[in-house]
């Protein structure tokens, strides 16, 4: 009998392998012990871990008639055909109310404001040497989305693009877990105590039943008229917010948000995970992609802020910029923290329902961004 087998996994053993363990772990302790993004970053530390173990069975891909791992089938059938990201949308839509964003249509602006970090993200890694395809993957990053993110890296990579797919995911859920901690900093370096004190009425003009649910169809209608490239992703994510609005399937509307959720967070956690054997994640540029990514994340976050304080002046002092941080699309976690930043200053002042209208604009913005790299990219580089 040939026993070998039963020890070859000692024999594939190596220092980029124990590294990839060691950042799995790190990743699961990040998740469970300080509550960093837990139901996200749990899985890509088991995914990280499962996609390093010794010969690789759970990742080997199907060949000769042979059955493939299992992590190899839901990379392929489900993330790189986007099924996972859209799905996530739909869910997110199903999650999302609209009525604070709709009661001050001025908020869409912050939203797009802190796109700008996608931007300088964009330029910064073209200049660190990524080809566009790369550059327009590791840009996203900015905007604080990961399914967007993913999505983006998946297109790019099907038309070329290099196989970064893990580590931009990665960049991208660690900086939305690290919002509380990189967001104030930026906000008080950018905004006066008087600013931070500015309060805003707490009553909110009604938003009829009848505009929550023609907005959602216009939104998918406009958006994929002017940026068709981003129709897939608001387009799924108009749909789980029709349900949710109109007041007819409570039980499709509760599964989109609930066990449909859950169960496609559980996949694109240990998936992503799945994508990031030491052999691609172990690199000089998985570094700058992350460097490239707190850059973008600071930028954007800056865009809502400094637009905000624009606002606040044409306004009379009416606005508080702090609101304008809340324009990236970590929802609900960057209007939660302006929350905070708010009552630091003022424990009577409350702008959560005000900083919700720019992070769910935000949500919009960083999909059409990604849209309009998705459609632009590939043509500049024909």
């Amino acid at each position: 009998m040939d026993w070998s087998s039963l020890f070859e996994g000692f024999l594939d053993l190596n220092t980029g392998t124990l590294i990839m363990l060691i950042i799995g772990g790190v990743l699961i302790y990040l998740g469970i012990a300080r509550r960093f993004e837990p139901l996200l970053l749990i899985g890509i530390g088991v995914g990280i871990i499962l996609a390093n173990l010794p010969v690789g069975e759970l990742t080997k891909p199907a060949a000769d008639g042979e059955m493939g791992g299992i992590l190899w089938y839901f990379r392929t059938y489900l993330l790189e055909t986007e099924v996972i990201p859209l799905l996530i949308f739909l869910g997110l839509g199903a999650l999302t109310d609209f009525e604070p964003m709709l009661s001050n249509p001025r908020t869409i602006l912050l939203g797009g404001a802190a796109q700008l970090g996608v931007f300088i993200a964009l330029i910064g890694a073209i200049a660190l040497g990524f080809d566009l395809l790369g550059a327009a993957s590791i840009a996203i990053i900015g905007g604080a989305d990961g399914p967007t993110t993913i999505y983006v890296a998946t297109k790019m990579q099907e038309i070329g693009g290099p196989d970064i797919l893990g580590a931009v995911a990665v960049a991208a859920y660690s900086y939305m877990a690290l919002v509380p901690v990189i967001q104030p900093p930026i906000i008080r370096l950018l905004t006066t105590k008087e600013e931070r004190r500015v309060r805003m009425p707490y009553t909110f003009r009604p938003v009829s039943r009848r505009t929550k649910i023609i907005f959602p169809l216009a939104l998918a209608i406009v958006v994929g008229v002017i940026v068709p490239k981003a129709a897939p992703l608001i387009g799924m994510f108009a749909f789980g917010n029709l349900l949710r609005e109109c007041g007819v399937v409570e039980r499709l509307s509760s599964t989109a948000q609930n066990e449909l959720m859950n169960i496609v967070t559980i996949l694109l956690g240990i998936t992503v995970g799945s994508t990031m054997p030491a052999a691609v994640f172990l690199k000089v540029e998985t570094m700058q992609i992350f460097l490239l990514g707190l850059v973008a994340f600071c930028f954007s976050t800056a865009g809502g802020v400094l637009l905000g304080k624009l606002m606040y002046r044409l306004s009379g002092k009416k606005i508080n910029p702090i609101i304008g941080a809340a324009g990236v699309s970590a929802v609900p976690m960057a209007a939660r923290v302006c929350q905070r930043e708010a009552s630091r200053e003022d424990p009577e002042n409350y702008l959560l329902m005000h900083a919700m209208g720019p992070n769910v604009a935000g949500v919009i913005g960083t999909a059409t961004a990604a849209g309009v790299l998705i459609g632009l990219v590939p043509g500049m580089i024909g």
